[in-house]
């Protein structure tokens, strides 16, 4: 964005005043926002000031507004030179915005700017009878009816060299003049007579239920196709790898107590009643002779030693007696059973 800057002082007046009109503008403006808010309104006051100083801010109209806004100046000058909508060098009685967007410059923009540069002169240029200027813009959004330029605050679109000239002619004479389309478009559309959409078909719905049994053939044709190969390929008696999850599903075959109770029979079959009550199927347990002890159940947990005195002993202390309570046993549990006994000899040798 170039930057923008306020006129030079020697073309600035050396003083501004709002208008009676420009006032009550002002004040209508001022009421729509909340006491302490009429900030908002600076925007639509610089507008109206501009259109007082003839299409143009100069410093003093931009100081004015502040003072009724009771804005600091540097917080207006800031919209003012923010916004491309503000001109702040004076121009002509008919501002030329000319558009130089690529829609415009394909329909024949570049034409419609010579005509400019010969009959006005240079971009911001004033013509000597201050009736004319013009400034290059980006779009101005009317490109279906391009190549078009904004005069002040409308619209004159479908430009030719031509119609563009007589429209120059027009604005400087004071003779009325077309706004819109110069070549008698209405509005945006289509210029000559319609001649796309015509077919009666496109409306009738007939391309509809074309459209449904072309579908169908397709989706036939896909099932007989690829996806029926890869159907077939499948093997009918395929079987999960694992069961299926969740609940388990109640098969007629199963003979259990709920499948029972819901036939309406006793849940416990009577066959299973009578062999639970035969005391000959009942498990049998072999008696044990009193003072006898259970072999060990492995051949290291007690292994005795040399006997001393006709009796064994255990190879160590930690060694309890078979049938020894174990809160009877002796035992360190500091570990200290598990180090192996270090002897010191008397060269300081141990073994």
């Amino acid at each position: 964005m170039a930057v923008r800057k306020l006129a030079p002082e020697d073309m600035q007046p050396e003083s501004f005043v709002l208008s009676p009109e420009t006032e009550a503008f002002a004040d209508k403006e001022i009421a729509k926002y909340p006491p302490g808010r009429q900030a908002s309104a600076v925007i639509a006051l610089l507008g109206k000031a501009q259109e007082q100083a003839g299409g143009w801010l100069p410093r003093k109209a931009i100081e004015a507004v502040a003072a009724k806004l009771d804005m600091a100046v540097i917080r207006v000058m800031e919209v003012a030179t923010f916004y491309t909508m503000f001109n702040l060098e004076p121009v002509g009685k008919y501002f030329i915005q000319f558009c130089g967007t690529t829609p415009c410059v394909l329909r024949g923009a570049g034409d419609i700017r010579k005509v400019l540069e010969r009959r006005i002169g240079d971009q911001n240029h004033v013509t000597t009878d201050g009736t004319f200027s013009w400034l290059e813009v980006e779009c101005l959004g009317a490109c279906s009816n391009a190549p078009m330029v904004q005069i002040n605050d409308d619209y004159y679109e479908d430009l030719t060299t031509e119609n563009f000239e007589k429209l120059l002619d027009d604005l400087a004479s004071g003779r009325p003049v077309k706004k819109g389309s110069q070549i008698g478009r209405n509005r945006s559309e289509p210029f000559e007579a319609v001649n796309t959409l015509q077919d009666p078909v496109l409306y009738d719905g007939s391309l509809v239920g074309a459209w449904r049994k072309r579908f169908d053939e397709q989706a036939k044709a896909a099932e007989t196709g690829e996806a029926a190969a890869a159907t077939a390929s499948v093997p009918q008696d395929a079987k999960a790898a694992k069961p299926a999850a969740g609940r388990a599903i109640e098969s007629d075959a199963a003979d259990t107590p709920a499948k029972r109770a819901k036939e309406g029979e006793k849940p416990i079959n009577p066959t299973d009643r009578k062999e639970a009550a035969d005391p000959s199927k009942a498990t049998k347990v072999e008696p044990k002779e009193k003072g006898t002890q259970p072999a060990p159940q492995s051949g290291k947990s007690y292994v005795a030693s040399p006997t001393k005195g006709g009796e064994a002993v255990p190879n160590s202390p930690t060694t309890p007696v078979a049938g020894t309570p174990p809160a009877q046993a002796e035992t360190r549990r500091d570990g200290s059973e598990s180090k192996p006994d270090v002897v010191v000899t008397k060269d300081n040798k141990t073994s």
